[in-house]
């Protein structure tokens, strides 16, 4: 007698036209579903397989789509949404000193925080993100935010020397930033970084404080590194080392450090980052717009370094889009270095997710289509005539599709987006709170 199969209940099938997993790599999966129970992901397996082992309470069919791992903006500064175009066509240091220093010195509180991550959330859950490494102040307020939509984030414990409307000093930043991380550390989509803002505006001895504190709560560092010529210049002046070398020296460069930016990098600037097993978050769009430079990640993949991929804040990018960023950082990697075949379709999507996850230290939970995963998931239709013919499905997603083309967005198996409507926050109050903070930010 042949053995009698058994069926399992579950929450949730999702059966697609193809799936790109990121992990193994290099692969696409045609007319396979993934089966999903209590928030994880328990099977990746042919659909008409998937239905004789499976009964699902819901299925969701996607036949004209690509179901993919949600993508991970490894550096954004949410709450800035709503500084989104105050002041373009500025270089950095004009653009900070000028225009958004003094915009936050009037008006940053817990309720900008809170509103500004809000339309932050949205913007990316629209945009296939499940995942974000935020930096900025009052990270219990954007905590309140992205836990309302239900997005994953990591919030940065912000440091600077300098007084803001948040705090008065280094010791009071992390004070404050740690008494956060305290409040919500049993919150499963809330975790923290330690997030020095930059070399230039954090002392050695504040370093030192960080890189300790890294070291006993097993934190990410999250720093802004490299991004200027000026501020590579300014800190042999001040220092008489490189912003990298003098990390180094004080202990902090290693494998749970994030470096932003990174555009200004020399060859040896590149080998401290792979020796000390280092991560950097690419952020193509922000570094092209503020003229920062071209940031050379195809050299630093060569040396087998870790990319993600961010969109910075709204204030300098002017989008938080994941898939723009991965357009841009294919295309500027093959026009800085002559070689077409410079970081080609499956690693871009790979930095947007799975590197993107590990840099976090949470591509254990995140980042692939894997057993045992948490369901972060992102459906990109293909059923416009403007996505067609398609013939590479990782291709068309670096090259061909953009934002727009997201149906739909789970984050731990509850879904968050459906046929690109949310489901946690309406429109209306998203475009009242815009409103609302344009008016104030004019005065």
């Amino acid at each position: 007698m042949a053995p009698v199969e058994t069926v399992a209940d579950i929450d949730l099938l999702i059966e697609a036209r193809w799936i790109i997993p990121v992990q193994p790599a290099g692969l696409t999966l045609e007319r396979h579903a993934v089966a999903i129970h209590e928030g994880r992901i328990l099977a990746v397996l042919p659909i008409d397989d998937a239905r004789r082992q499976f009964r699902p309470r819901e299925i969701r069919p996607l036949t004209d789509h690509i179901l993919m791992p949600g993508l991970v903006n490894l550096h954004v500064h949410a709450a800035m949404t709503l500084m989104r175009g105050l002041a373009d066509d500025l270089p950095l240091m004009r653009w900070l000193q000028e225009a958004i220093w003094p915009a936050e010195g009037r008006h940053v509180s817990p309720g900008f925080v809170r509103d500004g991550s809000l339309l932050a959330a949205a913007e990316m859950l629209r945009g296939g993100i499940t995942t974000c490494n935020d930096m900025y102040f009052f990270p219990e307020a954007a905590a309140e935010a992205f836990s309302r939509v239900g997005l994953r984030a990591m919030l940065g414990i912000t440091v600077l020397d300098f007084p803001t409307q948040y705090a008065a000093d280094a010791d009071d930043y992390l004070r404050k930033g740690l008494a956060a991380r305290d409040a919500w550390r049993h919150d499963p989509l809330i975790g923290f970084t330690l997030a020095p803002h930059a070399p230039y505006t954090v002392s050695d001895r504040t370093f030192e404080r960080v890189g300790g504190l890294a070291e006993e709560l097993d934190l990410p560092i999250h720093i802004h590194l490299h991004e200027t010529a000026t501020e590579v210049a300014d800190s042999l002046r001040d220092h008489g080392l490189r912003p990298i070398a003098r990390l180094d020296r004080l202990g902090l460069l290693g494998p749970g450090l994030i470096g932003v930016h990174a555009v200004h990098l020399s060859p040896e600037d590149i080998d401290r980052l792979a020796t000390h097993h280092c991560s950097i978050a690419h952020c193509p769009t922000s570094n092209m717009k503020l003229a920062s430079g071209a940031a050379p990640m195809a050299a630093v993949a060569e040396r087998g370094l870790r990319i993600g991929l961010g969109s910075d804040g709204t204030a300098s990018n002017n989008r938080l889009d994941l898939f723009r960023e991965m357009h841009q950082a294919a295309l500027l990697a093959k026009l800085t270095t002559g070689d077409a075949g410079a970081l080609p379709a499956h690693r871009v999507l790979r930095m947007a997710t799975l590197d993107g996850a590990a840099a976090l230290g949470l591509d254990d939970r995140i980042g692939s289509i894997e057993p045992g995963k948490a369901a972060d998931l992102c459906a990109v239709r293909l059923d416009d005539v403007d996505t067609l013919p398609c013939y590479d499905p990782a291709s068309h997603l670096i090259y061909v599709l953009g934002r727009e083309s997201v149906s739909d967005v789970w984050v731990a198996g509850r879904q968050a987006l459906k046929d690109g409507t949310l489901l946690q926050i309406s429109n209306t109050e998203l475009s009242s709170l815009a409103r609302l903070w344009q008016n104030r930010l004019r005065q």
